[in-house]
């Protein structure tokens, strides 16, 4: 099979500093790609701010003959989102590839999870991803390309005390799959990546030494998202630990009331109709799925 590169291609990736991210970084600089390592150094909280980290993913890049240069810009805010793509564009002359990778954890759930808490993960994980996206899109417009790797998490699935983490991270698909199809027409596509690796964010507990959890088993997957070659767009996948998956949302057939008026009952009676998933549609976006939800309709005659 061809080697899938990136050569000529100019990459910008939030934290990459450590872990994930950096393993993004460094694989996409292997197969060519000028990057921008961006990370703003601070805790798993959020808290605090190091040039190192992302000063230190630059030189090794640039150590083994790649080009690479670190920015701190902090993508919460609009104005570091704009800096972090201006340095893109200004250092590289363009930017092609967008990796949204940073994120932050602070352990809570109800009722101890505050409003802070809450605002804290939106700030980083939505908000950040928004910002860059934002940013990016006229260049990625302009030039009628564009690989925009958003980083959800299999958190979204819920756990006890992770409610501001799973609430913004299923919030980033949202967003992923509405900017998603406003890209269709312009050569841009998004997706997302869940992650499954052991990184300091995964606790105190965890062995970042694990070979079979390593980050490096993740950048794989998020470099075919960024690869030109991609041929999805709006789509979900997991990678980690040598196991690579599609997540996606999907709707049972469900079950048709035949009269105009169905009752509580009703829908108590269907119940195991409502949730059998023998038969169920992967809608691309909204209009699928209206089509598909209202189809028992009748249509009024023309």
């Amino acid at each position: 099979m061809t080697e899938l590169r990136f050569d000529g291609r100019v990459a910008v990736v939030t934290g990459a500093g450590r872990g994930i991210g950096r393993a993004h970084a460094l694989l996409l600089a292997e197969r060519g790609a000028s990057v921008v390592v961006n990370d703003v150094g601070g805790s798993i909280k959020g808290e605090g701010t190091d040039p190192a980290p992302a000063s230190a993913v630059a030189s090794e890049i640039v150590t083994a003959g790649g080009a690479a240069v670190a920015d701190t810009s902090d993508v919460a805010s609009a104005a570091g989102a704009q800096a972090l793509v201006d340095a893109a564009v200004e250092r590289f002359g363009r930017v092609d590839i967008l990796v949204n990778n940073a994120g932050i954890i602070r352990w809570a759930g109800l009722p101890k999870v505050d409003e802070d808490n809450l605002a804290k993960h939106l700030a980083v994980h939505v908000g950040g991803s928004f910002n860059t996206a934002r940013a990016a899109w006229p260049h990625m417009v302009d030039q009628g390309y564009g690989r925009i790797v958003m980083t959800t998490s299999a958190g979204l699935f819920g756990l006890p005390n992770n409610t501001s983490y799973a609430t913004a991270k299923g919030a980033v698909i949202g967003l992923t799959r509405s900017i998603a199809t406003a890209g269709a027409p312009r050569g841009i596509k998004v997706n997302l990546i869940a992650p499954a690796a052991i990184t300091r964010m995964s606790g105190p507990a965890a062995d970042e030494g694990s070979k079979e959890m390593s980050p490096d088993l993740v950048a794989p997957m998020a470099a075919f998202l960024a690869h030109e070659t991609c041929p999805v767009s709006g789509e979900i996948y997991a990678a980690g630990a040598g196991r690579f998956a599609r997540i996606f949302i999907a709707q049972t057939e469900g079950y048709v009331d035949p009269t105009s008026a169905p009752t509580i009952e009703d829908v108590a009676e269907h119940w195991a109709a409502i949730n059998d998933e023998t038969v169920y549609s992967v809608p691309a976006d909204l209009t699928a799925w209206s089509a598909a939800f209202l189809s028992h309709l009748e249509r009024a005659p023309s």
